[in-house]
């Protein structure tokens, strides 16, 4: 099973994030996300960022999640591509994020995302397999 897939969308860029279990799945969401943005074969694993997320509810926790991390990359420049989930509630998350800052001679950058939306979200569990549905406003 593959991390994510792209699903067709108009405008914007979707995915299907896929997990084992739900910390799987909010890692491979977020590895999804660096991957549009960047080509991180390049990208070392040289910063850890500790990051304490809450929501609402498991959907609003994801968009807050990768809303999170698209700020630091928006701020600091940092491309991340490791993310380890250390503990998940429907309205807590506690993870930690690595990767590095932007080097312009080193670095790919393929895509700019402006938001994580709520267009079309859902979080399912089908079987023993969970599934995100994301849309990104390019």
């Amino acid at each position: 099973m593959p991390k994510y897939v792209f699903i067709d969308h108009t405008a914007d860029v979707g995915i299907e994030a896929f997990g084992a279990t739900l910390p799987e799945l909010f890692s491979n969401a977020a590895f999804a996300l660096f991957d549009i943005i960047a080509d991180l074969e390049m990208v070392e694993n040289k910063v850890t960022c500790n990051l304490e997320i809450i929501g609402i509810d498991r959907e609003q926790l994801l968009v807050n999640w990768l809303s999170e991390l698209l700020y630091l990359h928006d701020v600091k420049n940092y491309l991340f591509k490791n993310f380890l989930i250390t503990n998940l509630t429907d309205t807590h998350l506690s993870a930690s994020a690595q990767g590095e800052p932007f080097v312009e001679n080193k670095h790919i950058i393929k895509t700019e995302i402006k938001a994580v939306t709520y267009h079309g979200l859902s979080i399912v569990q089908e079987g023993t397999q969970w599934k995100a549905r994301v849309i990104f406003d390019l």
